[in-house]
Order: structure tokens, then C-alpha cells, then sequence
């Protein structure tokens, strides 16, 4: 995995989207602690621990470029992380992935959702268009209004039904969108920290103990 995938940031707006850190576990361990992520998400963090655990997750995925996590930060509010979205990457040449999300409370209803899955959509659709990467899923359970909102919003249309299968109880909605822009609006971030566009605030790197 090269430098520059490892260490990938952007942003879009007001949003910085970067790799998680350890500085980031207090706001990992507050976010969910609302019942709703709770009820949406299959991941449990109850103190740091797990938080910790849950971060090395997402550092692996990097490496082994399966999956690519960023801590959405909006620079006009605290510095905070306040949500989360993620480009699930199959081998090169599949010509799909999927992308998730989540938004901690104290951040909803600002439009911010879409906002930061637009911006990862376009950083994933011109980082792996020579892999071949030409179609992006969005799911979620068809009880989660405000995700279909989210996804038509970020230009995912409706695809299909899907039927249930643990962990999801319910039946679920597959939206896609495929290979149609690139980076609008985007400012890489480079592996130094430096922004080559707003002003993002400091770079993270993840250094795990050998334990």
C-alpha cells in the first residue's frame, strides 16, 4: 500500500475527511452512545478499549486496501471528528465497492451526510478508476429513512430490495451511483499534513503497541 493511500485526506467545504487517530477515541466512545447508532450499527464501543480496537480495524483495512475509513471533521465547528465514512474496496477489477457512513448526533440535521459521501464518492470513483472501479453501492435497512435520504442526496439512485440476512432483522435498499465525476470541489491532503487547499487543521497517524 503506498504513502499516499495510507495517509490519503481531503476536503470538501468546510469538511476535512482523514484517517482516524487515537486522539479521536473521546469522540468515538461519545457518538456512540446514542441509541441510534446503536440500533443502525453492528460495531460496539462502550469505553475505549473498544474504541481502540475499532480504530486498529480501520488502520488494517488501509494496508491491506480493503478498506479505506475517514474521520469527517467539520473545521467551522470544534475540530472534533462528528462522523465517519468508509469505502469498502474489493480486488482491483470487480468494478464495484460499497460506501458506509454515520453522523454523530450533535451533528445532524446540517446536511453534512451528504456532503461528506459526495466527497468520498468522488475521491473513490478518481483514486481507483485505473483499477477498474466504476459502480458505488450505498445500503441500508428500509426502515432507515433518513439514509435513503442521504443516499438519493449524494446522487445514489434506488436499485433494489434487498432481502434480509443476519445481522439485519429487516429487508434492505441497495442505491448506486456510477462513474460519472471526479474530484469537484476536493483538496488533497498530502502525507506531510499540509493542505493544498482550506485551512484543515492537524494531520492524524495511527501508531499501534505491539501487544
Amino acid at each position: 500500500m503506498s504513502d499516499d493511500l495510507r495517509e490519503a485526506a481531503f476536503s470538501a467545504g468546510p469538511l476535512l475527511l482523514r484517517p482516524w487517530c487515537r486522539d479521536d477515541i473521546p469522540a468515538l466512545v461519545e457518538a456512540y452512545r446514542d441509541p441510534t447508532m446503536l440500533d443502525r450499527l453492528r460495531d460496539l464501543i462502550t469505553d475505549e478499549a473498544d474504541a481502540e480496537r475499532w480504530l486498529r480495524v480501520q488502520t488494517e483495512g488501509r494496508e491491506s486496501g480493503t478498506r479505506f475509513s475517514f474521520a469527517v471533521v467539520d473545521t467551522e465547528l470544534d475540530g472534533r471528528p462528528v462522523g465517519n465514512v468508509a469505502l469498502k474496496y474489493p480486488a482491483p477489477g470487480s468494478g464495484s465497492a460499497e460506501v458506509g457512513y454515520w453522523t454523530a448526533a450533535r451533528a445532524r440535521g446540517r446536511g453534512l451526510a451528504p456532503q461528506a459521501v459526495e466527497a468520498l464518492t468522488g475521491w473513490a470513483f478518481t483514486t481507483f478508476a485505473d483499477d477498474g472501479l466504476r459502480r458505488l453501492d450505498l445500503l441500508h435497512q428500509e426502515d432507515n429513512r433518513a439514509s435513503c435520504r442521504v443516499a438519493v442526496k449524494s446522487g445514489y439512485a434506488f436499485a433494489e430490495i434487498l432481502p434480509a440476512r443476519p445481522p439485519w432483522p429487516l429487508d434492505g435498499h441497495r442505491h448506486v451511483r456510477e462513474a460519472d465525476r471526479g474530484l469537484s470541489g476536493l483538496s488533497r491532503q498530502p502525507a506531510d499534513g499540509r493542505s493544498t487547499g482550506p485551512s484543515t487543521g492537524p494531520s492524524c497517524r495511527i501508531r499501534w503497541n505491539s501487544r
